[in-house]
């Protein structure tokens, strides 16, 4: 290059491309198919996913000019970095091992931890003094998931602050008080509506000496639990915290006094980015939120986020895969910007977390920052054109069903209408129904199974069915939290536990003719029939079906797939039909269907096939071979 060109606008020398042109190419390589059908996806917030995105999609977005630290906070709250406080969460048994193990951990990387207290252990004073023991609260921020004691830890902070001279404008931390989640998911407020928000008020007055302690929680993490999709999180999480304003304000105090108390604990999924736009965009939100109640500074607008991993998408069975997802949802939670983050144990589903399984998810968020420095680039996201699309998509989406809510009152009075729940619900069964038609995969437990895994022990029944709290005296229709694929780790621990004392069910492939689709076939088979924690057995190919038939019973085989080419099973499927009509299970793995009402009428109805819903299938085989009644 000559010397003249150096300092060239390397761009100068291509044409730009348009829109339309990148469209053609893409529609002459799909060689007619349908560009749109193929190539767009509509994720379960009703937004519609284009396969890229280009710097006109950004044209009509307002947010981009902003800063980090500057209103609306999308960028975040922090100007210089993107750091967070790494949480890790210690439930409370006994004090004194609780205080030795929040010591320890803090040793280890930690410096925000939580202290969870179950509904029937009711704090003393004496105990939140203990726990509080050798650990500096303006350098540690300590959060507290304490129910009715919330008042006790404010009074102990009164007393320790006096006690050891703290600056209690550094001290950080929180008490869990959430009325919300009461009405949400037992079905009514604690004591009653107007105690409620009269307590919020007094929790907020007595913190008053404790600037940066949050005393008011809204968990939108919980929603998600129940099957909540982004959006439905975003607005009424927003609702929440807008009624804390509405309700607060008339008991005197402003929202100067409100908006700083309250900390936001949202839920991470596996739509990576997705969720990075969440977060950008539930900070847009609340700060407009806020804003429109007239704060003395936009200061007051901030949003305080912490972050945990949902369970909604965790498994029992190939349970370190669990690892996996925790990663990638924590690495999405970092990049949007959270201001603490807590993993979730990749066990913490079905057992209590072992201090391997803590370790693991307490050095997952360590090795992001210390060795991925993501802690050190404000906003990674910002101007990439499909994170800044889906912020703004989200933020639309979750203002038009906020107003929504609003329109009925108030997240209260939507709950009592029924309206909340309805709404979620509504994403919980098409979750479930993805899930059992495996429209989305769950590895290890819906698709791809450890072949070898299997339970001989019986495991805490409470992890394989939903988590009801609703209370003997609601008044409204409660949500539950769930896993999607506990229907499934049910129908897979019900086949272990008949295997303790009878023959473990097996499924013999009769490989036959086309060697590819016979392959192809047996591996789908495998994996379907494997997801019931049924037994199954491969082959690589028989030369007549007599053969394949006799090697079955030879195996001792309870079910006998036939795995071949659409074009043979017009031959070998009714063969097959009427050799094991009367005698065996027979199935058919595929589905052709000029073919089936032939095979119906020689006795053979069994296909399973990428249609197949999955979970219904497999417990009408446990049925046939009596695992289930």
């Amino acid at each position: 290059m000559s010397q003249d060109k150096t300092n060239q606008n390397l761009f100068e020398d291509f044409a730009p491309i348009s829109t339309e042109k990148w469209e053609e190419k893409i529609k002459t390589d799909l060689k007619g198919a349908d560009y749109h059908r193929r190539l767009f996806w509509n994720s379960p917030e009703g937004i519609q996913v284009k396969p890229f995105y280009r710097s006109e999609d950004l044209e009509s977005i307002s947010h981009l000019d902003s800063k980090p630290d500057q209103f609306p906070y999308v960028r975040g709250s922090k100007k210089h970095n993107n750091d967070w406080l790494v949480r890790q969460d210690i439930f409370v048994d006994d004090v004194e091992k609780a205080n030795k193990k929040a010591l320890d951990i803090l040793m280890k990387g930690v410096n925000s931890l939580c202290f969870i207290f179950s509904d029937k252990y009711l704090a003393k004073v004496s105990d939140i003094e203990k726990l509080m023991e050798n650990i500096q609260a303006d350098s540690v921020e300590v959060n507290f998931k304490i129910g009715p004691g919330a008042h006790k830890v404010i009074s102990v902070y009164e007393e320790l602050v006096k006690k050891y001279n703290r600056a209690p404008e550094k001290i950080e931390g929180s008490v869990d008080f959430d009325p919300f989640y009461n009405l949400t998911f037992k079905g009514l407020f604690c004591q009653s509506e107007d105690y409620a928000f009269k307590h919020a008020a007094q929790l907020i007055q007595a913190a008053e000496f404790l600037p940066k302690f949050k005393t008011l929680s809204v968990n939108g993490l919980n929603l998600r639990n129940a099957g909540a999709n982004v959006v439905q999180e975003l607005a009424f999480s927003l609702s929440m915290g807008a009624e804390y304003i509405t309700r607060l304000t008339d008991e005197g105090l402003s929202v100067d006094d409100i908006a700083p108390r309250i900390k936001y604990h949202l839920g991470v999924g596996p739509n990576y980015f997705m969720e990075i736009a969440k977060l950008r965009a539930a900070r847009i939100l609340w700060a407009n939120v806020v804003n429109a109640y007239g704060p003395e500074n936009t200061d007051k607008t901030k949003m305080h986020i912490h972050s945990s991993n949902i369970s909604l998408n965790k498994t029992v069975y190939d349970a370190h895969v669990n690892m996996l997802r925790t990663t990638t949802e924590s690495f999405s939670a970092l990049l949007g910007g959270t201001d603490s983050f807590t993993v979730l144990p990749y066990n913490a589903n079905f057992e209590w977390p072992t201090e391997f399984s803590e370790r693991i998810a307490r050095n997952q968020q360590l090795l992001l920052k210390e060795e991925s420095f993501i802690d050190k680039v404000v906003d990674p996201g910002a101007g990439s054109y499909y994170i800044e699309s889906l912020t703004n998509e989200l933020v639309e989406k979750a203002w038009e069903l906020f107003l929504k809510v609003d329109e009925l009152g108030g997240y209260s009075d939507a709950i009592k209408a029924g309206f909340v729940q309805d709404e979620v619900e509504k994403s919980a069964a098409e979750r479930k129904d993805f899930a059992a038609k495996r429209k989305e995969i769950y590895l290890g437990t819906n698709q791809y199974p450890n072949f070898t895994e299997a339970f001989d022990h019986v495991i805490n029944p409470d992890s394989l069915k939903p988590f009801d709290q609703t209370s003997k005296n609601a008044t409204v229709r409660t949500l539950k939290q769930f896993r999607v694929t506990q229907d499934f780790e049910m129908l897979r621990f019900t086949t272990d536990m008949y295997a303790k004392d009878n023959k473990r069910p097996l499924a013999f492939m009769l490989t036959i003719g086309n060697l590819n689709m016979r392959k192809a076939r047996a591996q789908f088979a495998c994996n379907f029939f494997a997801v019931a924690g049924f037994e199954v057995q491969d082959n690589n190919g028989f030369t007549t079906i007599e053969e394949g038939l006799a090697a079955a019973k030879a195996a001792n085989a309870d079910i006998v797939v036939l795995c071949s080419s659409d074009d043979e099973y017009a031959t070998l499927g009714m063969d097959f039909a009427k050799a094991t009509k009367d005698t065996t299970i027979g199935v058919v793995a595929g589905y052709p269907k000029n073919l089936i009402e032939e095979f119906k009428a020689n006795g053979l109805s069994k296909l399973i096939h990428v249609k197949s819903n999955l979970l219904e299938e497999l417990k009408a085989y446990q049925k046939e071979l009596g695992i289930i009644e």
